[in-house]
Parts: structure tokens; C-alpha cells; sequence
């Protein structure tokens, strides 16, 4: 049973989110429905693209707590861009590009530089926060285009272009980690280091390849932004790596990495949203919200914490049974008559001995 629990994280927290709608209806019948679901996945866009990032980044046993920042920093520059009169498309792809160069530069900093992760990337949080208000003077940005909000805006079904987008991002990152063999190579780094490396696993182009790629999710973070409110604010993205990873641990994915899938990332970020939702309905005050998000975080990780230490008692004492002693009445019942063997008789001894 708790290997099946350890081996299915995605199926408890989807279980946990069918609990929340559960919960929901009870309230409110009215929020049962499929425009409930789709108001909830359009909520949690920003935080299942960064998620998919961080998820990648942990697998690698590594972490990135800059993200918010890059994803502020990228929605200002295609803010900026756009109020200048660059066009749509043009403007998009610089903003995905200066996401990329920044996860890179973590990436370098971190294989490269060899500076432990949540240095250098609390090193670049600054330095990506402080860029952003240089460029901005403190001031929002505003006045963005209507087809930067056509991109949010419902379409086929009610998801707008850019959620088919996501899953279909979700679709080709599930697949390169479950199926491919480069994709497995992110489970090798994080779970073995010096085992990938001598399997001649390329682990520093891994790990690099793990923060560009989640620059560039931090990137569309801030596009999808920018579209979802139509302005930029001078502390976007404050706070949204902790959000990320904490949807991280809550679908499965283990702070010692090698563990989790991106599925399983999607599944905590959307329940960290439904949980706000749930907090909405509830009339309780926002700032309930981070202590709520807080408080089922740290639940999760005192579960994980023992579940692993009852799976790793229960490997070693599989592993040395045969090395412990017999129980003692194993001992007794092979010492009485009646077992297979026939007791010596009274003038045995005697015969032995040579007395007549």
C-alpha cells in the first residue's frame, strides 16, 4: 500500500482535487459544471507554465526560485516592446528569447560555475527583480493592445489559444520524460549523478538544458500575464516560485529529484488554484490564501517524509530477513521427538560403551 501511494502521486492529488469539487458543491451546486473546471484551468495557466518548468529543474535534484522574477521580467519587456510599436509576434518571440538567455544563464552558473542552485538563482531573483524596475522606473505598464488579450480571451470550448497551447505543452514534455531517452536522462541526473555520468549521460548539458527550458515556461508565464489583466505592474511575478514549486511537491515531484512526473506538477498547480477558488466561495480574506497554500504544503511534505522513511524500513528489513535468527520456537520444535528423527533407546549407550 505505500509503495502504491509513492508510485501514484498523481492519482492522490487528482483524488484530492475531485475532493475540493466534492467540497464546492456541497456549497454550491451551481459551481459543479464544466464552466467551473475550465474558469479554474484558464486561473491556473501562469502557475501550470511555471510548474513545468520547476518540475524539469527538480527531477535534475536542482532548484530555481528566480522564476517569478524572469516571468515579471518577461512581461515587461513584451510590455515595453509593444508600446513601442513592435508587432505582436516579434514582440512574443524576443520575450521568449530573453527567458531562455536567463535560464541559461542559471543553467551556467549552476553546471558551469558549479555554485549550489538556490544561490545563484536567489542571486539572480535579485538581480532579474532589480532589472525589471530599472526598465520600468517603478512605473506599470499599460495601454497593451487587444491582441495581446485575444490570446486569453475563450475560444473552441471555452479554452482560449493560449490553453490549448499549454496542454499541448504538457502533451510533448509528458512525452520527452516518459518516452525518450534524452527526457529519461533528467530522472538519471537527479537520481544518480555519478552513475549518469559514467553511463556518459552529458549531465552538465542536462542540468542547462533543464533552467533554459524553464526560462522559457517562465516566459510565457509573463506573456500569458500581460494577456489575462492587460497591464504590466511593477511586482509582477512576486512570490510565483514558491506557488510553483509547492505545486511541484504537491503532484509528486521530490525535493532529492529523480522522482515525479510533469503530469503529476500540472495536477498540484491546478489544485493550489482550486483552493483559491475554494477560499472565494468560502468570503474569506485573501491573504488566507498563502497561509492555506502554506499549511497544505507542509502537510504534504511531513506525508512524503514518512512514507519514505516506512518504504525505506520496510526495503531494509526485506533486505536482511534472511540474515536474522530462527525465531526461538522454530529452535525448540526441532530439538523434540517427533520431528524425523527417532530418540536413542535406554540401552543404546550401553551397546556404545561395550557393558554387556
Amino acid at each position: 500500500m505505500l509503495r502504491l501511494l509513492q508510485n501514484n502521486r498523481e492519482f492522490t492529488a487528482l483524488l484530492a482535487i475531485l475532493a475540493l469539487f466534492v467540497l464546492l458543491g456541497a456549497l454550491d451546486r451551481s459551481y459543479i459544471g464544466f464552466q467551473t473546471l475550465s474558469m479554474i484551468f484558464s486561473s491556473a495557466q501562469i502557475l501550470m507554465l511555471l510548474a513545468m518548468g520547476a518540475a524539469l529543474v527538480m527531477l535534475t535534484r536542482n532548484i530555481d526560485v528566480s522564476v517569478g522574477s524572469v516571468a515579471g521580467l518577461c512581461a515587461v519587456t513584451l510590455g515595453l516592446l509593444l508600446n513601442a510599436g513592435w508587432m505582436l509576434t516579434t514582440a512574443i518571440l524576443f520575450t521568449l528569447l530573453v527567458g531562455l538567455v536567463a535560464g541559461l544563464f542559471n543553467g551556467v552558473l549552476v553546471a558551469w560555475c558549479r555554485i549550489p542552485a538556490i544561490v545563484a538563482t536567489l542571486g539572480t531573483l535579485g538581480l532579474y527583480r532589480g532589472l525589471m524596475l530599472l526598465l520600468t522606473g517603478g512605473k506599470w505598464i499599460e495601454g497593451l493592445p487587444s491582441g495581446l488579450k485575444a490570446l486569453s480571451s475563450p475560444s473552441w470550448l471555452g479554452i482560449s489559444p493560449i490553453g490549448w497551447l499549454i496542454m499541448l505543452l504538457l502533451a510533448g514534455l509528458f512525452w520527452l520524460c516518459s518516452r525518450s531517452a534524452f527526457g529519461r536522462s533528467f530522472y538519471a541526473v537527479g537520481d544518480n549523478l555519478q552513475g549518469a555520468r559514467q553511463l556518459g549521460v552529458p549531465v552538465n548539458a542536462i542540468r542547462i538544458t533543464a533552467f533554459a527550458v524553464n526560462g522559457l515556461m517562465a516566459a510565457l508565464a509573463g506573456i500569458v500575464f500581460a494577456s489575462q489583466i492587460g497591464f504590466v505592474p511593477n511586482q509582477t511575478g512576486s512570490g510565483l516560485e514558491m506557488k510553483a514549486i509547492a505545486a511541484c511537491v504537491l503532484g509528486g515531484i521530490s525535493l532529492l529529484g529523480g522522482t515525479g512526473t510533469v503530469f503529476g506538477a500540472i495536477l498540484g498547480a491546478y489544485f493550489l488554484t482550486q483552493i483559491d477558488s475554494v477560499l472565494v466561495l468560502l468570503r474569506l480574506p485573501a491573504w488566507w490564501n498563502d497561509f492555506i497554500a502554506g499549511l497544505v504544503l507542509l502537510g504534504v511534505l511531513i506525508f512524503d517524509g514518512r512514507l519514505r522513511r516506512a518504504l525505506e524500513l520496510n526495503r531494509r528489513r526485506q533486505k536482511y530477513a534472511r540474515f536474522m535468527p530462527a525465531p526461538a520456537k522454530a529452535k525448540d520444535a526441532k530439538k523434540r521427538p517427533g520431528n524425523g528423527t527417532r530418540p536413542a533407546s535406554p540401552g543404546a549407550h550401553k551397546k556404545n560403551s561395550g557393558v554387556a
